[in-house]
């Protein structure tokens, strides 16, 4: 049985904030940036945030892309999810 295309809630291009956590090392946060612009090369390095959690173990990285397709941001989410320093994408 052929599943019918999914519909999308979003309208494309938009802003989409994707939230990746993983555990403070060094080499995360451009491990994640390489990911995002691997999928979203026209994505700003500098508008990156990044929190810290109140331990100091881990750390919350948020990346605002612009998303042109549900294609796109699937693609990006199985890049980020897979990676090993990645534990959780939001």
């Amino acid at each position: 049985m052929v599943e019918p295309p999914r519909q999308s809630l979003l309208e494309f291009p938009t802003a989409f904030p994707i939230k990746i956590m993983g555990r403070a090392a060094d080499g995360f946060a451009q491990a994640v940036l390489d990911v995002v612009l691997a999928h979203a090369p026209d994505f700003d390095p500098a508008s990156m945030e990044m929190r810290a959690s109140s331990g100091g173990n881990y750390v919350a990285l948020t990346c605002t892309i612009r998303a042109t397709s549900r294609a796109q941001l699937d693609a990006l989410y199985r890049g980020l999810s897979g990676h090993p320093m990645v534990k959780f994408v939001l």
